[in-house]
């Protein structure tokens, strides 16, 4: 091999891709996890599968240009990272957040490809998304803005070749927005969201699939000790869909929520979070657009913690599902110490690395993002099913698809990932997501 070990692997990596930790991050987690396999498989380092994989194929980069409501002109970053195309079209959501850089997208992207592997469907992974917030901004702001970062985005994606869908900052009301433009511009009312409304393309339980995913898959985590989620106390970070969604199928099947946070702040009620308190937020947070601290003005047993994440609840089961980077590795000690033994991520990387190490050390059951909060993804493949079909599958239907999903995705893992009476999730996801694509890339030659 070029590279006897992956830490001279990442030499390479961070040297052609400077200033860029968030992709040399998630680079770093698959490459250890893979890095046995392409040492014993000759016809991946033959074809320098290391080098392609990690190389976008397309990196498109675009000025949007908007008028605010007091007709001033406001300038924005657009971006859309077509990694890998192997296995279908490019997948993937986009997000709308002033964090939104290069690094962060092909991060995200990098992560994509293996997360729609591991579904089963026939999908490659990218993302997108521009540095616009949509915070505070009125909806005839928000319809600028999609409308113009559409007009650019129109020539590079198709039903065939690209599907967006949301992310961070990107709901129903801005998907709205930008189809409105691309059938505008194309002339064609084709499949080229996901995440549309139920009345012009939509999929039922879409809003819910990550949140519903994620719970699934550390049921199943649960299901390998002979565990479920009944009697048991949850932490959640996060206040937006996944959060809540997961809240609810917790709460459907038995455990009991007591956090969810924003980025101001975490509430800690002891009472858990039950379903008439859940629409509270989701009217809170969806409606209102409030600040999660509202609740404990609401519901007086609850305390408010200014400024921390949920971490330090004692809790068995932990559900991240704000965004990357929120545990650390004191953070993951704090979740070990007091009792916690199951995570499963419903955000993107939320665990940093000294934390994975933790929860690895402590043979936690830890369901890293790539394959725990692929529930998103994986419904948003339904979506593009059900619409290359004019059909509206039932609630019923794609529940069941989706629970079938998370299960494969699991065994997935469980097959790559055993080590002796431990599942190395996370080894089990890198290695099951590698292979198919690295496969698929031989077959179809140096392109």
């Amino acid at each position: 091999m070029m590279y006897k070990t992956p830490e001279d692997f990442m030499v390479y990596v961070k040297a052609k891709n400077p200033n860029q930790p968030e992709f040399h991050q998630a680079v770093d987690e698959v490459i250890t996890s893979v890095w046995s396999v392409i040492e014993n498989t000759p016809k991946y380092q033959a074809a320098n599968i290391l080098e392609r994989i990690i190389e976008p194929e397309r990196t498109i980069m675009f000025k949007v240009t908007w008028t605010n409501d007091k007709g001033g002109v406001e300038v924005n970053k657009g971006y859309r990272i077509q990694m890998n195309g192997a296995i279908g079209p490019y997948k993937g959501g986009l997000r709308f957040h002033p964090s939104v850089n290069l690094s962060v997208l092909k991060f995200l992207a990098f992560e994509q490809v293996f997360k729609n592997s591991l579904t089963t469907l026939p999908m490659g992974g990218a993302k997108g998304g521009a540095d616009f917030d949509p915070k505070g901004k009125s909806d005839t702001e928000v319809m600028r803005f999609c409308h113009n970062f559409m007009l650019e985005l129109s020539r590079h994606i198709g039903p065939n070749t690209d599907v967006p869908a949301g992310d961070i900052g990107v709901s129903g009301r801005e998907i709205g927005f930008m189809f409105g433009m691309y059938k505008k511009l194309r002339n064609e009312f084709t499949g080229v969201l996901t995440g549309k409304s139920l009345n012009w393309g939509g999929s039922l339980i879409r809003p819910e699939a990550t949140g519903y995913g994620v719970t699934y898959f550390a049921q199943e985590m649960l299901k390998t000790r002979n565990e479920d989620f009944n009697g048991k106390t949850v932490a959640i970070s996060g206040s937006g869909n996944v959060a809540q969604y997961a809240v609810q199928k917790v709460n459907e099947l038995g455990g009991k929520v007591v956090t969810l946070s924003d980025s101001d702040g975490t509430i800690y009620d002891s009472d858990g979070i039950d379903n008439s308190k859940l629409a509270y937020v989701m009217d809170l947070k969806n409606n209102r657009r409030g600040r999660i601290v509202e609740y404990v003005a609401e519901y007086r047993n609850a305390k408010y913690l200014e400024g921390k994440r949920p971490w330090e609840i004692e809790c068995k089961v932990a559900l991240p599902c704000a965004t990357q980077n929120e545990i650390s590795g004191e953070d993951a000690k704090t979740l070990v110490k007091n009792g916690c033994y199951c995570i499963g991520e419903g955000a993107n990387m939320p665990t940093n690395p000294e934390g994975v190490k933790v929860f690895l050390k402590n043979e936690a059951l830890y369901g890293p993002g790539k394959a725990a909060n692929a529930g998103g993804v994986a419904t948003s493949g339904l979506e593009m099913t059900q619409n290359s079909m004019r059909l509206l599958w039932t609630r019923e239907e794609v529940d069941t698809r989706l629970k079938a999903i998370m299960r494969a995705i699991h065994q997935t893992c469980v097959r790559y990932g055993k080590e002796g009476d431990y599942i190395n999730y996370v080894k089990g996801a890198n290695i099951g997501g590698f292979v198919k694509v690295a496969d698929t890339m031989i077959d179809q030659g140096i392109t």
